[in-house]
């Protein structure tokens, strides 16, 4: 699909994007209901060695906008997706090797929410991104005074961003809805315990579920989707 590019199914609208944030290409897609009308929106954050368009991220963003006519949208991370070259794997360690790397997630997201704003009637903005779409999302939630809710998991204070995990996690004020995997054999689910307890919101939730890392129940998949659509009705307070 050629950036820019409009692809319609079933009433939903998919759109590639492309910005440069100082000197970052930042490739990303949104997707919509077929029509202008003022609506939430919600970041998709993608896991490792995933992408922008992952199966599960499309699946989310499809269901947001029938389900819920709620608009998402999702960028690639650090070195993932078309951030690679041709032909390039994803290398994770050398991906969060640098210690801005954290700021430059925050920018990215930042610019692409911006830019979203002036092409897309946006309401209120959410945040969903679990194992490093959590580790995006942790930082991004804090920064972003937009972010009025967010789901997170599969993630604690683990991996090479976790002093800005925890550094950030007392700053999130909005409500959250935290998954967790009690068999997850990638991120301890006590780490993940600990990231939960240390998020600063009064208003938080946890979901354990029997399974490894990346068996996370369908339902319950749908269901953060619900949490989502719920906090970010025009009408929630």
């Amino acid at each position: 699909m050629s950036y820019g590019e409009r692809h319609e199914s079933s009433g939903v609208v998919e759109t590639a994007f492309e910005l440069d944030v100082d000197g970052r290409r930042v490739p990303g897609l949104v997707w919509s209901p077929d029509d202008e009308t003022p609506r939430p929106l919600v970041m998709l954050g993608h896991g490792g060695t995933s992408h922008k368009r992952g199966d599960y991220i499309l699946a989310m963003a499809r269901l947001l906008a029938r389900r819920h006519g709620i608009r998402a949208f999702a960028i690639d991370g650090p070195g993932h997706g078309d951030r690679l070259a041709e032909g390039e794997e994803v290398d994770f360690e050398r991906a969060w090797g640098d210690e801005r790397t954290s700021d430059w997630v925050v920018e990215d997201w930042r610019a692409s929410l911006e830019w979203l704003r002036g092409t897309q009637a946006v309401t209120r903005v959410g945040y969903w991104g679990l194992s490093m779409g959590t580790m995006m999302g942790v930082p991004v939630v804090a920064s972003l005074a937009d972010v009025e809710a967010a789901v997170l998991g599969l993630m604690g204070f683990w991996g090479p961003n976790s002093a800005r995990i925890r550094a950030d996690a007392a700053k999130i004020d909005c409500p959250v809805h935290f998954l967790v995997q009690w068999d997850d054999e990638i991120v301890p689910r006590d780490r993940c315990f600990d990231l939960f307890g240390a998020l600063g919101t009064d208003e938080k939730s946890m979901l354990v579920n029997p399974g490894p890392h990346a068996a996370v129940p369908p339902t319950v998949m749908r269901g953060s989707l619900e949490f989502l659509a719920t906090k970010l009705a025009n009408d929630s307070n």
